[in-house]
């Protein structure tokens, strides 16, 4: 890390996180971060329902929600970014403050409950969107009288600008969201988004974006779903509700916590998933260096996304993680990535 990119992380550190977060996106707008792209080697390169990856090093949604800093983010290393979560109509999302930083334990908890510009803004910055692998997470609107419909309306705008489509039943900031995890439920909403999948001219692959916080029975049903609707991939994990071992003043703060605390129990599901489906996995949750980037793959997961850890390390954290895994894999003589995904999963199981 530089030290301009140290006092940077510094100086916004003082600031209240979310509006923190808003200043940092402006400051990529207007070109201040560095980098010439995503770093990659024939060993990094993967594949994901068809779709290749300079690396395997993606930004998870949350961070550009709006897409309007893409063009950008992609120049500082990331091998794909996730945008949203998108909803058909804008919504202002949950009372401020709704972001903490648990410095302590290099975590965060959010309550942001889907704000979003919606739909038609997202889309419009999409179609404008000068290149690089990107997907949406797709939402629904808190007082929507149909929360499954609302993920094929915005598959059905959207889709036609994305390379694939994420859908999230798993934030824990939307009141009964989550119950959209069930098997009659999933299975229902899934149904829709394929439907509106199977008519845009050009169908995305499919994802769905995991809690981690499912007992083993309930990971089974989900991934039994996942194959029989014909997904390409399992996200795992979202954010969690528990709080154990925290020690910041935030702890008990309402909403999803993410960053270190979650590797652990992220990491666990990811590889119990990998023995429950043959479907490619992504791995998510606290991922703050090459060796954690490493660790999710050999426990099952072919790709990986960062958030939380960048409101500590900052962006040069991308590419450094890229050549660190890189490093790693040449050092275990490891000649691709899809070598190494679940060779050490029986350490998490």
């Amino acid at each position: 890390m530089s030290l301009l990119e140290t006092a940077g992380l510094a100086a916004l550190r003082r600031l209240d996180p979310e509006r923190a977060h808003g200043l940092a996106l402006s400051a990529l707008r207007a070109g201040l971060a560095g980098g010439r792209g995503p770093f990659g080697t024939p060993r990094l390169t993967c594949r994901i329902a068809g779709l290749e990856f300079r690396n395997p090093v993606g930004l998870a949604a949350g961070f550009d929600k709006n897409a309007t800093a893409l063009d950008a983010l992609y120049r500082t290393g990331f091998g794909f970014i996730e945008v949203g979560g998108v909803t058909p109509r804008p919504q202002e999302g949950n009372p401020r403050p709704r972001l903490f930083r648990l410095t302590e334990d290099r975590a965060v908890i959010n309550r942001f409950g889907f704000n979003n510009d919606g739909m038609e803004a997202v889309a419009t910055r999409l179609a404008a969107h000068g290149g690089g692998r990107t997907g949406l997470n797709l939402g629904a609107n808190k007082d929507s009288p149909d929360r499954a419909g609302d993920y094929a309306r915005v598959l059905a705008y959207c889709g036609p600008h994305i390379d694939f489509a994420t859908v999230n039943v798993s934030s824990p900031n939307t009141e009964k969201l989550r119950d959209l995890q069930g098997k009659a439920a999933l299975s229902a909403l899934l149904a829709g988004v394929k439907e509106a999948n199977a008519a845009l001219t050009r169908p995305v692959p499919i994802l769905l974006k995991i809690a981690p916080d499912l007992t083993d029975g309930e990971l089974a049903e989900i991934a039994a779903v996942a194959e029989g609707q014909g997904l390409s991939a399992i996200v795992a994990t979202n954010t969690t509700l528990g709080r154990d071992g925290l020690r910041s003043p935030h702890r008990d703060e309402a909403g999803g916590l993410s960053g270190r605390p979650l590797f652990e129990r992220s990491t666990r599901v990811l590889a119990r998933l990998s023995t429950l489906t043959d479907l490619p996995l992504i791995g998510v949750g606290g991922i703050g260096s090459a060796e954690d980037a490493y660790a999710k793959i050999r426990a099952g997961a072919s790709a990986v996304q960062l958030y939380s850890a960048l409101v500590y390390e900052g962006l040069s954290l991308v590419d450094r993680i890229a050549k660190g895994l890189d490093g790693l894999l040449e050092r275990d003589g490891v000649r691709t990535l899809a070598e190494a995904v679940g060779t050490g999963r029986e350490e998490w199981l």
